[in-house]
């Protein structure tokens, strides 16, 4: 019976699944996309501290990509659209982004990021989701 129970416990533990992220909005096939994977509020949503990151040509105004053997667990994406190519996200005079960007459950705050608990995606199967940047 302790045996049937680590067993049950392991497998269920052990779980991977993938989440496909499909991007829309995107303005042009110019530049790349940056797209982060977060498991933390810690580090949401600075780039270079994510925990999976990805920097994507693309050559549509849509693109798909998909993140293979996650383990269960609650998760956030940041992405944006380096269209010059300078690896960062760029902004006017007062702060606010000029280059397109988006979060997982499209969440957005009128001055700042929103909060990881606003965009988090709880990963307990195989997920599809649609981020639109703008």
């Amino acid at each position: 019976m302790k045996l049937l129970t680590i067993l049950l416990c392991l497998i269920f533990l052990g779980n991977s699944h993938d989440l496909e992220v499909e991007i829309e909005g995107i303005p042009n096939t110019k530049g790349t996309l940056f797209i982060g994977l977060f498991n933390s509020s810690a580090s949401f949503p600075q780039f270079g501290k994510q925990y999976k990151g990805i920097v994507i040509d693309h050559n549509a105004k849509t693109y798909t990509y998909k993140f293979k053997d996650l383990p269960q667990d609650t998760y956030a994406l940041a992405i944006y659209h380096d269209e010059n190519n300078n690896r960062k996200l760029d902004k006017n005079l007062f702060g606010a982004p000029i280059e397109a960007y988006g979060f997982s459950n499209n969440a957005r705050e009128t001055f700042s990021a929103p909060s990881f608990e606003s965009a988090k995606i709880k990963l307990d199967r195989n997920k599809k989701i649609v981020i639109r940047i703008k």
